[in-house]
């Protein structure tokens, strides 16, 4: 029974320890369980085998039972925690205390934007969805910049793969909910900002309920059904959108508000292309700091819009080359037969 016990630890730490998900250790483990579960019952009570792993069946049958018991109830926490309405405490309403006026100061000396500008700022209800790549930079920033309420939207779990580039989940968080991981993070880093974690992948019911609570959204997805999907819902609701994309060492950002004559997402790609000619990163590569970039260009055009310094990218596509340090603008209009805007 101890060495049966020690081998379950070797398993978990020595797993841990190089990395491994803790999805595939709990796996392991359970191989192992079902086997000693087996040899209690298959071989006679003297055999080696059964006298090695101890305990008898009906102990082995207990701790299956106990370690069921504990995981059901887990899991259904987790899924009530990742279903129900997120946190409810809510970022100070009102005058900035004198910790956020020290925090704030290097905005709030900028004649751009100013204390009227941090207000609007501390206001402002922004969604971003997806806390990957682009993501990871963007949520960092609008917590830091104290945007007040900052929705995050994922449906996947932090991968080793990730951490060359999603710079807002760590090691420690393999394994973990990428949207948990986040907010884990910005509350760090602001505690004055209310995150809110929705852990689902959109669809249409689920889109149209969850942008109705924003009045910007920040397109970080890696596909075009998805990116078809928050365009059309921020179109039909009248929300700012700003997406960005990137693909080995290139990456492009622009702010589509038909609602300020602008074009739509899909004005401008009205078709999704062939898989081929539109490889994913996992497939094509991405060089790490890109995202970094161009997601914190995200962040600046929200701060941008929300405070309303300056001239964000309306109109516009910003391309920037990581290779070759170039950085080129190209202008957009709408189209006229676009099903979803219609060029308005």
């Amino acid at each position: 029974m101890v060495l049966i016990f020690g081998l379950f630890a070797v398993v978990w730490w020595g797993g841990a320890a190089v990395n491994v998900p803790k999805s595939a250790r709990w796996g392991v483990i359970f191989l192992i369980y079902i086997a000693v579960l087996g040899i209690q019952f298959v071989f006679p009570i003297a055999h080696p085998l059964r006298v090695i792993s101890g305990g008898g069946s009906v102990f082995w049958l207990s701790v299956g039972v106990t370690f069921g018991v504990i995981w059901a109830y887990r899991a259904g926490l987790n899924w009530l925690r990742d279903r129900a309405a997120p946190a409810t405490e809510t970022a100070q309403v009102g005058p900035f205390s004198d910790a956020e006026l020290t925090r704030y100061a290097r905005h709030i000396v900028l004649r751009e934007v100013g204390g009227m500008g941090q207000t609007k700022l501390k206001d402002a209800r922004v969604l971003v969805i997806g806390a990957g790549g682009l993501g990871s930079p963007a949520l960092m920033y609008l917590a830091a910049a104290g945007v007040g309420t900052i929705g995050v939207v994922d449906d996947d779990d932090v991968d080793s793969s990730n951490l060359q580039r999603q710079v807002i989940h760590f090691d420690k968080d393999i394994g973990e909910p990428k949207v948990h991981s986040a907010a884990e993070k910005m509350r760090e880093i602001n505690p004055f900002v209310t995150v809110k974690p929705y852990r689902r992948r959109l669809d249409e019911t689920s889109a149209t309920a969850l942008f109705a609570d924003y009045d910007l959204v920040l397109d970080g997805t890696d596909n075009f059904a998805t990116r078809y999907l928050i365009n059309q819902t921020c179109v039909a609701q009248g929300i700012p959108l700003i997406s960005g994309a990137l693909t080995q060492w290139e990456g492009q950002l622009s702010v589509f508000d038909p609602k300020r004559k602008t074009p739509c997402y899909q004005c401008i790609f009205p078709e999704a292309p062939a898989a081929d000619l539109a490889p994913n990163c996992a497939e094509a590569g991405v060089m790490g700091p890109l995202p970094g970039i161009i997601g914190s260009m995200m962040a600046l055009e929200a701060v941008k819009l929300i405070s309303g310094a300056g001239q964000p990218l309306l109109g516009e596509m910003l391309i920037f080359d990581g290779l070759y340090g170039e950085t080129r603008k190209i202008g957009l209009k709408p189209r006229a037969d676009c099903p979803i805007c219609g060029g308005k």
